[in-house]
């Protein structure tokens, strides 16, 4: 790993992005339930990974809030 970037909507820590050794790849570890889907996948960009994660999040978040009755 030479750098990394983390990623946190809201307040909550979603993961990190990580750029390979070949300095062009990006890698996202994911660290929270809600992101699961895209943990390791692999990139050229790190904001489109960072807008996926986020929009998979929200709607995490939206559809856990719609199931408990706003609770």
């Amino acid at each position: 790993m030479l750098e990394s970037r983390i990623i946190e909507i809201d307040g909550t820590f979603l993961g990190t992005v990580i750029l390979e050794a070949d300095r062009q790849t990006r890698r996202f570890y994911a660290t929270h339930d809600s992101v699961r889907a895209f943990h390791n996948r692999t990139l050229h960009g790190s904001d489109d990974v960072t807008r996926q994660v986020a929009r998979l999040y929200r709607r995490s978040h939206v559809d856990r809030h719609d199931a408990t009755g706003g609770k």
